[in-house]
């Protein structure tokens, strides 16, 4: 078998915080002091399920304590530059980084300074590493649809210089869909990517809302389109992507193991599909590790991990000059096996 490592790749739903090196964050934490709960030292990585409410607050509570470790600029920097590196390692030519400015406002300076910070260290980890990075700012649910809408504008600032996409992320099962339309009409006439949440923790009822409401043009997860036939077509046809993240949907209990995740229904339906590794500080596998898995459950040819890498890099938002190369660069890697 090809070495998917080698295969070249555009990495499209990967959060912030998430994004970090468990052995950083256990630096960090050591640093500062910083007690961290055993599923993120000793039983790391930890056990976890979505599948009530109070399993989703204890997973956002782990990934709160990680982000608490950012306390420094040189700790955000530190982060992308090695999220950067083991995108790389794993064959990614492409990264868009997904992060909400307001859950970093606070400590340093606002969410306009934040973000500033993050597009140079993106800027910076780019020239370092050769990946293609760029930034999507993503609204949290969770909270009002007017802070979403003060998010969506931010966003709107720096379409074009660093910032690709507009986002809607957390608990899907929390808050009405329906009253972020606004933050995403805001995003939508910046000509950014619409990306939210939705068809992970709710089923193909939220998903028709999702793009309804929010126009959306790739879905992060939505993966259970797969339980209605009509509107998988649906989404075939209108060429949403789905950014889907196999390890992250079996530690979140949305199915109970991996060759449950339906990903060969989506390909016979003709959907797009983007595999993404989601947060791998809490799950543990990275961005190959989601093409082996796949790989591994559904007994998937190299020519169709191919076709995946595929679709990931044209769902992106790279210039049309970088996806040529990359996609020449997948064929390569098919010829030379």
């Amino acid at each position: 078998m090809r070495d998917l490592r080698a295969l070249p790749k555009a990495h499209l739903h990967l959060h912030f915080a998430g994004a970090m090196r468990h052995a950083t964050l256990l630096e960090l934490a050591a640093r500062d002091g910083i007690h961290l709960p055993d599923q993120l030292v000793a039983e790391w990585p930890p056990r976890l399920s979505a599948a009530d409410e109070k399993g989703w607050f204890r997973f956002q509570r782990l990934y709160d304590v990680a982000r608490s470790v950012l306390r420094t600029e040189a700790d955000v920097r530190r982060l992308v530059r090695e999220a950067a590196e083991d995108d790389v390692r794993d064959g990614g030519r492409w990264l868009e980084i997904q992060v909400d400015p307001s859950g970093y406002g606070a400590r340093f300076g606002g969410v306009t300074a934040f973000t500033e910070l993050v597009l140079d260290a993106v800027a910076e980890a780019s020239r370092e590493t050769g990946l293609g990075i760029t930034l999507v700012i993503a609204a949290n649910r969770t909270r009002h649809p007017l802070d979403a809408r003060t998010l969506a504008r931010l966003a709107a600032q720096y379409a074009g210089r660093g910032v690709v996409g507009f986002g809607l992320s957390n608990d899907e099962r929390r808050g009405r869909t329906e009253e972020f339309d606004h933050a995403f009409a805001i995003a939508e006439r910046a000509g950014l990517l619409l990306v939210p949440h939705g068809g992970e923790l709710r089923g193909p009822e939220h998903i028709r809302t999702v793009i309804d409401a929010l126009h959306a043009d790739r879905l992060g997860h939505g993966v259970r389109v797969a339980e209605d036939a009509e509107l998988l077509d649906l989404v075939a046809a209108a060429g949403i992507t789905l950014e889907v993240c196999p390890t992250s949907n079996v530690s979140l209990g949305v199915y109970t193991d991996l060759s449950s995740v339906p990903l060969p229904t989506l390909l016979d339906a003709g959907a797009t599909v983007a595999l993404g590794a989601d947060d791998p500080l809490l799950f543990g596998s990275r961005l190959a590790g989601q093409y082996a898995t796949m790989r591994a459950a559904h007994d998937l040819s190299d020519e169709t991990l191919a076709e995946l890498a595929r679709m990931s890099v044209r769902a992106s938002a790279a210039p049309e000059s970088v996806t040529a190369a990359i996609l020449a660069d997948i064929d390569t890697w098919l010829q030379q096996g």
